[in-house]
């Protein structure tokens, strides 16, 4: 209850700056966030949820239907959390909303009629990790890694992108993660496509495997690659580049460091290792929280970084690609998504050495 606590306080210090009385609340996201966990979903690639929230001075109201009430009150505990329940029958078009904010000036966390659109303060709030928020993210980091050790040695060629896409969301719901992202590519495909949905194409020698994973409501990302035979001269270069550059990234990313010039490290380094042009091709990345990325970084953000963000940086140059997810420490970063046995490359950048995954080869 602390940390619903203290997300309360965010929220109506959200109201006092923007001289709101009531925040709507419909993202799935933002609902968990608000609610330390409890889901909304039933579509799992639905942005918006079948419960809203609404939060005023007056109270606390989870607005919903008579489908998704019993378990939201039961099994996410919501009642005891002490939102009070509007729930209408599902064949009804009632606007409990309209009703509960009648004369009140209102803010959400997207676009709604009347309302002040604060997506952008949502996602900053979201961002803003609290130190149990850390701990739910270091775990899921290490669930998310487990699930994509198994899946990667469990490639073989002539498995179909479906077949392995299949193993990795087998690997990560069995551990009660979601892959809200799977995205899988093998040999020509890994070059053409940033974002490779799986087809029916059998992997020969080469596939690229890419995870997010959601629980607690947190979005944790990493992207695994296997190479079976002699890796090419080449894709070598570009695999220790790419690391180069995602290096860079992870140890530039520091608190009180400016987004923008934290970018343009990358850019640097991406021309430094000889591949000047590829940041253009595909984002870099950015914070994540309860959305798989916050925001994106882009070359003149003006965000500062904070200490318990994450982010998942994710530099690529055609035909390869470095992402973690990593926590910002007071110390160092820490790498939550790492996996031990898993081949690395070492890379020295700003006086210390980071460790960042290799292109697994089986020969």
């Amino acid at each position: 209850m602390a940390e619903f606590s203290r997300k309360q306080d965010r929220i109506q210090g959200l109201l006092d700056e923007h001289g709101l009385d009531a925040l709507l609340l419909r993202r799935v996201s933002s609902f968990a966030w608000a609610t330390c966990g409890a889901a909304s979903y039933v579509n799992t690639a639905s942005e918006y949820g079948r419960a809203s929230l609404l939060i005023s001075p007056s109270g606390r109201w989870l607005i919903t239907n008579n489908i998704e009430a019993t378990r939201l009150e039961k099994e996410e505990g919501l009642t005891a959390q002490g939102w009070e329940f509007r729930v209408a029958p599902w064949h009804e078009t009632g606007d409990a909303v309209s009703e509960l904010t009648r004369g009140l000036r209102v803010g959400a966390d997207g676009p709604h009629p009347g309302a002040v659109n604060l997506a952008s303060e949502m996602a900053r709030l979201r961002a803003d990790l609290m130190p149990e928020e850390g701990q739910r993210l270091r775990q899921l980091g290490q669930l998310c890694a487990e699930a994509m050790e198994t899946a990667a040695r469990g490639t073989r060629p002539g498995q179909t992108e479906y077949e392995i896409a299949g193993l990795l969301a087998h690997e990560a719901q069995r551990r009660g993660v979601q892959a809200i992202v799977d995205l899988i590519a093998t040999d020509r495909r890994v070059f053409e496509f940033r974002h490779p949905l799986p087809t029916e194409k059998k992997l020969e020698r080469y596939a690229m495997l890419v995870l997010c994973g959601r629980r607690w409501g947190l979005a944790c990302s990493i992207t695994r690659f296997v190479h079976f035979g002699p890796m090419p001269a080449d894709l070598r270069r570009k695999a220790e580049a790419v690391s180069r550059v995602d290096a860079t990234l992870i140890a530039a990313t520091r608190p009180g460091e400016v987004l923008g010039q934290v970018f343009q490290r990358g850019v640097a380094a991406y021309a430094e290792a000889g591949f000047p042009s590829e940041w253009n091709l595909h984002h870099q990345g950015g914070p994540v929280g309860y959305e798989s990325r916050e925001w994106l970084a882009i070359p003149d953000s003006a965000d500062i970084v904070s200490l318990r963000q994450a982010y998942a940086w994710n530099p690529s140059i055609t035909g390869t690609k470095s992402e973690d997810t990593v926590l910002v420490g007071e110390e160092r970063n820490e790498v939550l998504t790492g996996i031990d046995g898993w081949p690395t490359l070492e890379v020295a950048v700003q006086g210390e050495t980071l460790l960042r995954p290799a292109i697994l080869e089986i020969l």
